[in-house]
């Protein structure tokens, strides 16, 4: 039974229950699929050292001040800003927005993976070859690098699984298989966090912790196939060159950011709920530093299944892996094809996802039910009576704005809602969110705070990475990336307009 704090406000049963909660926020399916695509592209190893670097310098001191503020304030991201600097209240609320957002189409991964694992439950999996009725006649079981013809795994994931038409242009009809699992994806998430932390508290003992058996079963297994050395000496052996390029870093700094959880105001609205007195430092460093672990981790796994790929069909490593959704929907599957006892490894691995997908579903659910009950308490409470039913309209607009990304032309939607939410509009508002708490409200004022809950005072080093380092760091990240978008747009137009000028 969860203690009460604060005029009613709950509180975590026991303090392991919000570091569970915690670890499953940041861990989640871009540890499975970002991590692995960004190191191969970023040259290896040599990725791992911006990525840990930006953990150290920006991802675990901003998860720091996050947990303080929200614990000191005891609110959700909208309320704890307002009070900590109400010129940037709008930052609280654009976090928000973004959880809303986010959650609206993140879901619909939670949608593929049930798909997927249903589709396990058979002898035979759908995607081993070309002889089902959606393939094509340019389907092959073999990996290749022509254009014009694409694998087993390719074509059901994009003519069975999305049914997706030519183009965002092309609307499509509505997926009403998908449609009927994206709404068992959302039962899935109110039955789960409907009584809030005193229901959500218990379930992360299992969807937190599950998903790493399953890692350590699939490389067990993984390590034992033919040439998935090779792909691990992809993953680990550095391209130094790479590190000269500005945008591998940028690519760490994001991926630190998408991970954890940072300016997404989840694990705010969460620490909201922790005890008065909790020692937010120990779960700083467990959250954060068991999150990067998991990654790299989950690298390995990923990497000797490519290993194992690239042996079965004789091309390089470097010519196998896929971005987004690609990764773990058209790659690794066509990989459990050739497995031993396929279908029981891919039904643990989609299995893995959906804990994943709805650990990291919770965060973002509860940082909008969080901030409304936070603001409108008495007008929601005297129209809907219980907590239960917000959550429940919080679920059911979610699951209404989400089934665009379950039409054909979903997947198209999808990659548009995922850049600008997850990618531009992030670290654009974390650096708000860093001058807001950090020189607004004060480093001073964060540390008294901290030594009013725990007794202790943040290191030297928290308060030079608060005052300095995390705001120089994101000033120059989102200027690079200003800059780089303006450029691509004036070239879009004078290349469109200097090609037209030739035709004339």
């Amino acid at each position: 039974m969860a203690e009460e704090e604060e005029a009613g406000r709950p509180t975590w049963s026991r303090q392991i229950e919000f570091t569970l909660a915690g670890i499953g926020c940041a861990v989640g399916l871009g540890n499975i699929w970002r991590f692995p695509y960004l190191c191969y592209r970023s040259g290896g190893g040599a990725f791992l050292v911006p990525y840990l670097l930006m953990l150290v310098v920006l991802g675990i001191p901003l998860l720091h001040m996050e947990l303080t503020l929200g614990q000191y304030l005891r609110r959700g991201p909208v309320l704890a800003l307002t009070k900590a600097c109400p010129l940037l209240k709008g930052v609280g609320m654009a976090t928000v927005a973004i959880s809303f957002i986010m959650c609206t189409y993140y879901n619909v991964i939670i949608t593929w993976a049930l798909y997927y694992m249903f589709s396990s439950f058979r002898s035979e999996l759908l995607w081993e070859n070309c002889n089902n009725t959606w393939n094509t006649a340019n389907c092959t079981d073999h990996v290749t690098n022509s254009s014009s013809s694409s694998t087993a795994s390719q074509q059901f994931f994009n003519y069975k699984v999305l049914e997706r038409t030519s183009g965002v242009e092309e609307t499509g009809i509505l997926r009403w298989e998908l449609f009927l699992l994206l709404l068992l994806a959302w039962i899935l998430v109110y039955l789960c966090i409907f009584k809030g932390v005193k229901s959500t508290g218990k379930v992360v003992y299992f969807t937190a912790l599950f998903p790493y058996v399953i890692l350590l079963a699939l490389l067990i297994n993984n390590v034992q196939l033919p040439g998935a050395i090779d792909g691990i000496r992809f993953f680990i052996i550095p391209e130094w060159d790479k590190l000269l390029n500005v945008e591998v870093w940028i690519n760490a700094a994001a991926q630190i950011f998408n991970s954890i959880g940072i300016g997404f105001g989840s694990l705010m609205a969460m620490a909201s709920y922790n005890s008065y007195n909790n020692n937010i430092l120990k779960d700083t460093l467990a959250i954060s530093i068991l999150n990067s672990v998991t990654s790299i981790f989950a690298g390995f796994v990923i990497f000797s299944a490519f290993g194992y790929m690239s042996h079965l069909q004789n091309v390089p490593v470097s010519e196998i892996a896929v971005d987004g959704p690609g990764l773990v929907f058209v790659v690794y599957p066509q990989a459990f094809a050739t497995m031993p006892v396929a279908p029981l490894w891919a039904f643990l691995f989609f299995f893995m996802l959906l804990c994943l997908g709805l650990d990291s579903q919770f965060a973002m659910v509860e940082v909008m039910v969080t901030s409304l009950l936070d603001s409108y308490s008495k007008p929601i409470l005297k129209y809907l009576k219980r907590k239960e039913f917000l959550v429940l309209v919080v679920c059911g607009a979610a699951f209404l704005l989400g089934i665009p990304n379950v039409m054909q032309v979903g997947i198209y939607v999808f990659q548009l809602m995922d850049h600008y939410t997850a990618i531009v509009s992030i670290m654009f508002l974390a650096f708000f969110e860093v001058v807001a708490v950090c020189w607004l409200y004060g480093v001073k004022r964060l540390s008294s705070n901290l030594l009013e809950m725990t007794g202790k005072r943040p290191s030297i080093f928290f308060r030079v990475c608060w005052w300095v380092i995390c705001p120089v760091f994101l000033f120059y990240f989102n200027t690079y990336s200003f800059i780089s978008f303006f450029y691509i747009i004036l070239y879009s137009i004078f290349g469109k307009y200097k090609s037209l000028s030739h035709q004339k």
